[in-house]
């Protein structure tokens, strides 16, 4: 099923402030966290609907690819995207400390889903970047990519549980498990009691008495993976995709980071890419321009054959519909434009002269242009409108 638009997710404007979505979000969060729907399905893929938009609109660089692009620009068309695992009552509020006043206890655990239910911090794996870069045709057509990258994974002598057994593990004393840790503060208005991470077990809410030899208690070790993503067709210098959980591997079996992908083109030694559309510039002789002729053109998938109209004015631009860059949110393919210019010779030999000579004294040849052939930066903006 497609994906909803992240500004219909939240029901804000898409020229809502930054404030305005933080707001939308915390009230869409509070309202379908699964703290507070038990089993519900539901609620719990529209909280990570909401957390995925407001991953995207609240972060500027993010929010600029999606509106230039949609969900291709922030990795929906690379199977990737953000993922609201771990995320609990406690994580929303830490976010909207400015709105509450950073304490949450004293308020009766909003509904019950507050004030000690919450469980172990769940790790999260660091995100690897490369860069990929790609030909014209790779760009036009979409690509299937395979790298190998150095990453960190699951140690498989412990399992990712840093532990040489499980006897191993131990509850942390401090937090009994939780991985947080329970403070009261006097205020003006009373008792007020806010919660942080433990400083004995880092939130885990568990204590390695021997750690694993082979990876020395982290649960990670090094190594190596190919991984294969698919590139849709049309994407852009600078635009980033994700392909979601083929980052780094994360402590205790948690989530995984992401690889993001960098996109890079490759300059094309004929073609120059505007947008969606592609321009060549094609070089016809004073006898071609006058008596018309046929050329070839470069394109992506070969070479293609055009008619030069007899009269053909030099800066004359030739559109060929759709044999540009595709959209890369399906709304069609640009055009190839082709630049005319007429190629005038440098020097000429005396019979040439005496033939130029002759057309000179020609009224044929005298100028006659007409508003079209006046309007050149008209027709310059027009190529690049």
């Amino acid at each position: 099923m497609a994906k909803r638009d992240y500004y219909e997710v939240l029901g804000v404007e898409k020229s809502a402030s930054a404030d305005e979505i933080k707001k939308a979000y915390r009230k869409m969060a509070i309202k379908y966290h699964p703290d507070k729907n038990p089993g519900d399905k539901e609620a719990e893929e529209k909280f990570k609907e909401a957390a995925e938009a407001y991953d995207v609109l609240s972060n500027p660089d993010k929010k600029q690819r999606y509106d230039q692009f949609g969900h291709a620009g922030v990795g929906g068309a690379a199977g990737g995207g953000f993922n609201a695992g771990g995320f609990s009552m406690e994580d929303i509020f830490s976010q909207f400390g400015d709105i509450f006043g950073g304490h949450f206890g004293g308020f009766g655990g909003f509904g019950g889903f507050g004030g000690g239910s919450r469980g172990a911090r769940v790790q999260r794996g660091s995100d690897i970047r490369i860069r990929v870069k790609l030909s014209l045709k790779e760009i036009v057509h979409g690509v299937e990519k395979k790298v190998r990258i150095n990453k960190m994974v699951q140690c498989p002598e412990c399992h990712g549980k840093g532990a040489a057994s499980e006897a191993d593990i131990k509850t942390c004393e401090n937090c009994h498990g939780s991985g947080v840790v329970t403070k009261v503060v006097q205020t003006m208005f009373g008792q007020m009691q806010s919660q942080g991470v433990c400083p004995n077990c880092n939130g885990e809410g568990k204590i390695i008495a021997k750690p694993c030899k082979k990876c020395s208690g982290t649960g990670l070790v090094k190594d190596s993976e190919e991984i294969s993503f698919k590139i849709p067709a049309g994407v852009a210098q600078g635009m980033q995709l994700t392909v979601q959980g083929k980052g780094n591997a994360a402590k205790n079996g948690g989530i995984n980071g992401d690889l993001l992908v960098l996109i890079e083109e490759e300059p094309d030694k004929e073609l120059q890419r505007d947008g969606n559309d592609l321009i060549y510039s094609l070089f016809v002789s004073v006898p071609d321009a006058i008596l018309g002729t046929t050329a070839e053109v470069p394109s992506v998938d070969g070479k293609l054959r055009i008619k030069i109209e007899p009269g053909t004015q030099s800066g004359k631009i030739l559109r060929l519909r759709g044999k540009g860059v595709p959209d890369i949110n399906g709304y069609g393919s640009g055009d190839l434009l082709v630049y005319v210019q007429v190629w005038i010779p440098k020097s000429t030999s005396a019979e040439e002269r005496a033939q130029l000579e002759k057309m000179r004294n020609s009224s044929n040849f005298s100028p006659k242009p007409t508003s079209d052939d006046k309007n050149f930066f008209d027709r310059i903006k027009r190529m690049f409108s």
